[in-house]
C-alpha cells in the first residue's frame, strides 16, 4: 500500500487521547478505521486472507477489529516512544535469559515481527541498563511516521542503524555491538527491500518467503539467537522472549537449507502466539503470493 500515514491525523488523535483519555480516543477511532477500510479493497482483501488462514468464518467484524487493533496500536507506540505508556500494563515473559547474557557480557540477536508494539522493548531498555537493543531499520520507507517518533523522543536510548544491505562495514559495527553485550533487533517476518535473500518455508497452512537476515547475522556473529515479540494481554501487553539457538551453525555446503531450518523455527513460534491473539499481527500485503512482493513502507528490516 506505500505509506498513507496522514501525519496530522495522526497528531489530532494522540492529541484526543492525551486531553480527554482513551475512551474518548476510541469513540472517535472508528469512523478513521471504518474510512479505511471501506476505502481500501487491497486493506480488506489481505486482512481477511491472513484472519482466514486461522478462522475460516472470519468477515468484515473481525477484519474492521483487526484494522482497529492495528491503528490502536499505533496510538500505544507513540505513547510508548514519548515514554507514557503505563509499564503496568507490560508483562515480560522469558526475558530473564536475556538479561543473564547481558549481565555475563554478551549479546546476541533478536528476531521480531511485525506484532503488538515492540516500542514497549525500547522502554524496557530505558529501564533495564543492562539490555542495550540496536535496531535495524529502513528509515526511508517510512519517513513520516519515523518523524512523528523523532519528535516525541529526540533522544531514544535505543540505537536505530539504518541499513539496506549487509555489508563488511555493517557485520563489523555489528559484531562489536554483540562483544559489548549489546543485542541487535530485526525483523524476521518482512521480505527485504533490496534483493531475494529469503526462503520458504511453511506458515499458516501455505508456504510464504521469510528473510535469512536475522539468522546470516547471527551465523556470522556466532551469537545466540532469540525471539522477541510483543502481544495484546489484558489491559496492556506481554513482550515475550524465548532462545531459538545457543548459536547459530550455517555449514558452507547446506547454508540454504540451515537458514531454512531457523526460519521454520521462527514462523513455527510466530504460529503458535497467532493462534493466542490473530489479530496482533499487522503485515498487511499478499504474504503468501510470490507475484506481490513486501510493500516498502516497512520501517523495520
Amino acid at each position: 500500500m506505500g505509506e498513507t500515514t496522514f501525519v496530522a491525523g495522526i497528531w489530532v488523535l494522540f492529541g484526543v487521547h492525551r486531553l480527554l483519555g482513551r475512551a474518548v480516543f476510541r469513540v472517535l477511532l472508528w469512523p478513521v478505521v471504518l474510512t479505511y477500510w471501506l476505502a481500501q479493497p487491497a486493506l480488506r482483501a489481505h486482512s481477511l486472507g491472513y484472519l482466514r488462514r486461522l478462522q475460516p468464518q472470519a468477515g468484515w467484524p473481525e477484519g474492521l477489529a483487526h484494522v482497529r487493533l492495528f491503528a490502536e496500536t499505533m496510538l500505544d507506540k507513540l505513547l510508548a516512544m514519548a515514554g507514557r505508556y503505563p509499564m503496568d500494563h507490560v508483562h515480560e515473559r522469558g526475558a530473564e535469559v536475556i538479561h543473564e547474557l547481558a549481565r555475563s557480557g554478551r549479546g546476541g540477536v533478536l528476531v521480531t515481527a511485525h506484532m503488538g508494539c515492540l516500542e514497549l522493548c525500547q522502554m524496557l531498555a530505558e529501564r533495564r541498563p543492562d539490555f542495550k537493543v540496536n535496531v535495524l531499520v529502513h528509515t526511508r520507507h517510512a519517513e513520516a511516521f519515523n518523524r512523528i517518533l523523532r519528535r516525541l523522543r529526540p533522544h531514544i536510548e535505543v540505537a536505530l542503524i539504518e541499513v539496506s544491505d549487509l555489508d563488511m562495514a555493517l557485520t563489523l559495527k555489528l559484531a562489536d555491538k554483540v562483544a559489548a553485550g549489546e543485542f541487535i533487533a530485526i525483523a524476521g517476518d518482512r521480505v527485504p527491500v533490496r534483493g531475494s535473500k529469503t526462503v520458504r518455508v511453511p506458515f499458516l497452512g501455505s508456504e510464504a518467503d521469510f528473510p535469512v537476515g536475522p539468522y546470516l547475522i547471527a551465523g556470522l556473529l556466532g551469537c545466540p539467537l532469540f525471539l522477541m515479540l510483543s502481544l495484546h494481554e489484558g489491559r496492556g501487553y506481554a513482550l515475550e522472549f524465548e532462545k531459538l539457538a545457543d548459536v547459530v551453525e550455517l555449514p558452507r555446503r547446506s547454508r540454504e537449507a540451515a537458514m531454512a531450518a531457523y526460519a521454520r523455527r521462527f514462523a513455527d513460534a510466530l504460529t503458535l502466539r497467532l493462534h493466542r491473539s490473530p489479530y496482533d499481527w499487522f503485515n498487511f500485503y499478499a504474504f503468501w503470493d510470490r507475484a506481490h512482493p513486501a510493500p516498502h513502507a516497512a520501517h523495520h528490516v
